[in-house]
């Protein structure tokens, strides 16, 4: 089994993905999660923009998706938030 981790917005936080316990995607695109632990530490994952480029609106379910597939591969895979020519994507690159 595979070890999943996620890079937040800026890059400088890399959360686990079995760590989090809830995706909030408010309206404006912004991208957060909940960790599991007693605290209830939210993190960012992407920014939102009320009148930007927003991701889709399944975008918190694509990344539920690319999850549960690099979890059946092997070693460490790092997943981010890609915006490039007007759409967003999520990208995986082993560790």
């Amino acid at each position: 089994m595979s070890e999943v981790w996620i890079s937040a917005a800026d890059g400088d936080d890399l959360i686990r993905a079995d760590a989090i316990v809830i995706l909030r995607m408010d309206r404006t695109g912004r991208l957060t999660v909940q960790l599991r632990d007693e605290a209830k530490v939210s993190v960012t994952l992407l920014e939102g923009s009320p009148g930007g480029a927003r991701p889709p609106a399944d975008f918190h379910r694509q990344l539920i998706r690319l999850i549960a597939e690099l979890a059946d591969s092997s070693g460490t895979q790092l997943v981010r938030a890609r915006h490039e020519n007007g759409a967003w994507r999520w990208t995986s690159e082993s560790l």
